[in-house]
């Protein structure tokens, strides 16, 4: 049998593309498959060629993660897009959706988008970001989907992996990955008024790329919620920076416990306040009690 990548999953349509033959074909599901299983985005699927423009599903692989929103399946990299104005920057949302890409068992990379549109203030404020997430353990990428700027470093992430944009609306992912890939995907500018953007992605498709990569774009996100997909008292393993440091006690929470060893990292600088109260604000805990 061949193995094939499902780039396109719509209603009724599923486009599968052919590792050996490099095209996408039309998939038509056994109905043993039908019966237990839904095909989504991003499965590895097992079949037969029918003729040049159809190929028989008979078998999906076991999915290593699965996205809800949008779904789509063995996601291996997640590039959570952000922009420091046109939307302005807003760091809780951004924590927010690294904590459910780590939860998901996806690698993010924090990539600034519009660094074109920057001046002193807001490159200064770039620069200030980028050092708390690269420290923090993020990779950080800039770039420009207007002029190009940082775009090829982008792509050294996307080599032979599936991969897919997050962040929010008008930050300018359906751009980055036209740029990348080629293909005219419909964008709309951002408001001047309100500094959002208007959905765009509807369907859920992959995009090949180059090296036996594969992108998505994503549904914009106003807000994201990290409590209502991890656990209260889990949501500090999804903090990267959290993990270096020991406390007295195993299951800490890093609020009201004594000997926090985050807490003590926090007051000498180590870990950057601005991450632990997005932390501290996603439990919904007191920051001003936590930190007295």
């Amino acid at each position: 049998m061949k193995r094939g990548l499902v780039v396109d999953r719509e209603a009724q349509m599923i486009g599968v593309y052919l590792f050996d033959e490099g095209k996408v074909y039309r998939g038509i599901p056994r109905k043993k498959i039908l019966k237990k299983d839904r095909i989504y985005a991003g499965d590895f699927v097992q079949g037969e060629i029918v003729d040049d423009k159809h190929f028989t599903i008979e078998k999906l692989e076991e999915r290593k993660n699965f996205l809800k929103r949008p779904p789509v399946a063995n996601v291996d990299n997640t590039i959570v897009v952000a922009t420091i104005k046109m939307p302005q920057f807003d760091n809780f949302l951004l924590d927010n959706l690294l904590v459910v890409y780590e939860y998901l068992k996806t690698d993010p990379v924090i990539v600034f988008n519009k660094i074109d549109l920057l001046d002193g203030e807001g490159l200064k404020e770039l620069a200030k970001w980028e050092k708390i997430y690269t420290e923090a353990g993020y990779p950080v990428i800039k770039v420009s989907a207007e002029t190009g700027e940082g775009i090829e470093k982008l792509k050294d992430f996307l080599k032979g992996s599936i991969s897919v944009f997050a962040g929010a609306s008008g930050v300018g992912k359906s751009s980055i990955l036209s740029k990348l890939t080629g293909i005219p995907l419909e964008t709309r500018q951002v408001s001047e008024k309100t500094e959002r953007g208007r959905h765009t992605t509807t369907g859920v498709r992959l995009f090949p790329f180059g090296d036996g990569a594969f992108v998505g774009d994503t549904p914009g996100f106003s807000s994201v919620d990290a409590s209502l997909f991890v656990d209260k008292k889990d949501v500090r393993l999804y903090f990267r920076e959290f993990l270096k440091y020991q406390c007295k006690f195993p299951d800490c929470t890093h609020t009201k416990e004594p000997d926090c060893g985050v807490k003590e990292a926090v007051k000498r600088g180590e870990i950057s306040p601005e991450r632990f109260k997005s932390y501290l604000r996603i439990i919904k805990e007191s920051v001003e009690e936590v930190l007295s």
